[in-house]
């Protein structure tokens, strides 16, 4: 059945979390969920206005939406996030792990601060949000939990050790524990983006852009539209016999 902006409806009567759903690639994710039939709620930090204005437009979707404060670095702000989820929005089946922080430096430069704040906010907030929602996903028989990571993560990037580690070790860890759930028919996976047209990639200087661009296959930069609709396929039905994977949408360039 295609619903109203052209959807399939694929991903109807679940109920997702979103974390940094207020920016970047998580507006496009918790949007293109909620045109595809979920109710979505959104995990902002710093960026309430934005949650707000995704809230709006998941709710213009004909969908249930909330926006919800946490500090994924810590434990007790994410399970007093959960407790104020389930009092006001319902137990999720649904987790997409989308926060992240760069704080990029040469090696030689980088401070204890850079490294451990990108380790918390982009490693260690998946495992405490993981920790604080994984009962009640399980439960549902049909759970999903999908990590955002990166290219880098699998590549490496000059300047970017601290980001490097953090989302490739969001791919041991989806492997691990897709390996844990499945038996409870939970799966567990990884969208690993390239170089997305995002601000982030807006704002870097045309010449390395166009550097950038050369070593891409695709000759482009993905869209946010596109790492979105890759999540709404792992969170459908049509993804049940897919878990420990690793989605590359990076135009080709780490294969």
């Amino acid at each position: 059945m295609t619903g109203a902006n052209g959807s399939m409806n694929r991903v109807v009567d679940r109920r997702a979390l979103v974390t940094g759903g207020s920016g970047g690639i998580g507006f496009d994710i918790a949007k293109s969920l909620a045109e595809e039939g979920a109710d979505v709620a959104v995990q902002w930090h710093r960026n309430q206005t934005e949650a707000a204005k995704i809230v709006g437009l998941v709710e213009k979707a004909g969908r249930k939406s909330i926006a919800v404060q946490a500090d994924l670095q810590d434990p007790k702000s994410v399970r007093l996030m959960r407790d104020s989820l389930h009092e006001k929005f319902g137990k999720i089946d649904v987790l997409i792990n989308c926060a992240g922080i760069n704080r990029d430096s040469l090696f030689t430069r980088m401070t204890d601060e850079q490294w451990d704040e990108v380790i918390q906010v982009n490693l260690s907030g998946v495992y405490h949000c993981c920790k604080a929602f994984v009962e009640e996903i399980s439960a549902s028989g049909r759970g999903r939990i999908i990590n955002i990571s990166s290219l880098v993560g699998q590549m490496g990037n000059i300047g970017q050790v601290n980001y490097a580690a953090s989302k490739s070790g969001m791919i041991g860890f989806t492997k691990a524990l897709a390996r844990e759930l499945a038996r409870d028919k939970t799966t567990v996976n990884v969208v690993a983006p390239g170089f997305i047209d995002t601000p982030m990639v807006q704002n870097i200087p045309e010449k390395v852009r166009q550097k950038i661009l050369s070593q891409i296959p695709m000759g482009r930069f993905g869209t946010p539209r596109e790492v979105a609709m890759s999540v709404v396929y792992l969170v459908s039905s049509e993804a049940d016999y897919v878990t420990g994977a690793v989605l590359n949408l990076n135009g080709g360039m780490y294969l």
